[in-house]
C-alpha cells in the first residue's frame, strides 16, 4: 500500500440465513388381503455406493493479509494468490493456495483472525500486514508487536512464514517511513524469516499497473506481485 493516503474500506460481513423445510406424510393401510405379486428374479440389484469425496491433499500456502492479498477491486480469479496458484501449477509445484486476505484489516485484525488461519492447516504462510496501520499513522511499535504475535503463533503450528514487507507514501515523513520499513527487516532478522523486501516491487508508483486509488494493483499488476512472491517463496517449496 503505497503512493496514496486514502484509508482502505472496512470489511463487510454478510450473514445468510438458512431455511430447512421438512414435510411429513402419513399413509393408511387396507384390511383386504394383498394380491399376490408377480414372480421376481432371484438376483438382488444393489445400487453402487457413491464414491467418496475427493479431498485435496496438497499442502496449503495461505496468503494471510489485507486487501492486497484479498484482491480488492479485481474480478474473481485475478488476485495475486490466484496468479500464484497458476504459476505454481505451471512450475510443477503441488501446493494449494488459500486466499485469507480481508480488505481493511490492520495488524490487530490479523491477530484476531489467527484461529481461522490455523484452521486451514497451512504449511506455508505469506504474512502480509501493516499497510493499513501505516496509512492510518498508527504507532509502529504496536504494529510490530502484533506481527510478532502472529509470527510466534503461526510458528507454534509448524508452518513456515514468508514475511511481506511494505512501505508508505513519501508524505508520511522520513522518520515514520524509516521506522515502518525497518519493522519488517527487524522482525525477519529476529525470527530468521524469509522476507519479501517490498511486495509491490515493480507495481507501486506505476499508474498503468495500479487502480485509480494509486494503491491496489490491477490484474496485470497482480501478476507481477505473484511473480515477486514466487521468487522469494521458491526456496521454501518442495516438488
Amino acid at each position: 500500500m503505497i503512493m496514496a493516503v486514502p484509508v482502505l474500506p472496512s470489511r463487510m460481513l454478510w450473514t445468510l440465513p438458512a431455511f430447512l423445510a421438512v414435510t411429513l406424510a402419513g399413509c393408511g393401510g387396507s384390511t383386504a388381503a394383498p394380491s399376490p405379486e408377480p414372480a421376481r428374479d432371484s438376483a438382488i440389484s444393489i445400487k453402487p455406493a457413491e464414491p467418496p469425496a475427493i479431498t485435496d491433499k496438497r499442502p496449503v500456502i495461505a496468503a494471510f493479509g489485507d486487501s492486497l492479498s484479498a484482491g480488492y477491486g479485481l474480478e474473481p480469479g485475478q488476485s495475486y494468490p490466484d496468479d500464484l496458484q497458476r504459476l505454481l501449477d505451471a512450475a510443477g509445484y503441488k501446493y494449494r493456495v488459500v486466499n485469507l486476505g480481508v480488505s481493511g484489516d490492520t495488524t490487530t485484525d490479523g491477530v484476531e483472525r489467527l484461529p481461522a488461519l490455523l484452521a486451514a492447516h497451512p504449511a506455508i504462510v505469506i504474512l502480509e500486514f501493516g499497510g493499513n496501520d501505516g496509512l492510518r499513522g498508527l504507532p509502529v511499535a504496536a504494529a510490530k508487536a502484533n506481527i510478532a504475535q502472529m509470527i510466534e503463533t503461526i510458528r507454534q503450528s509448524g508452518a513456515v512464514i514468508l514475511l511481506a514487507g511494505m512501505t508508505l507514501p513519501r508524505n508520511y515523513g522520513p522518520e515514520y517511513i524509516q521506522s515502518f520499513e525497518k519493522m519488517y527487516s527487524e522482525l525477519a532478522q529476529s525470527y530468521k524469516l524469509a522476507r519479501i523486501p517490498f511486495l509491490l516491487e515493480g507495481v507501486g508508483g506505476h499508474a498503468d499497473l495500479t487502480q485509480p486509488d494509486g494503491i491496489h494493483p490491477t490484474s496485470a499488476g497482480a501478476q507481477i506481485v505473484a511473480a515477486n512472491v514466487l521468487r522469494y517463496l521458491r526456496p521454501l517449496l518442495r516438488k
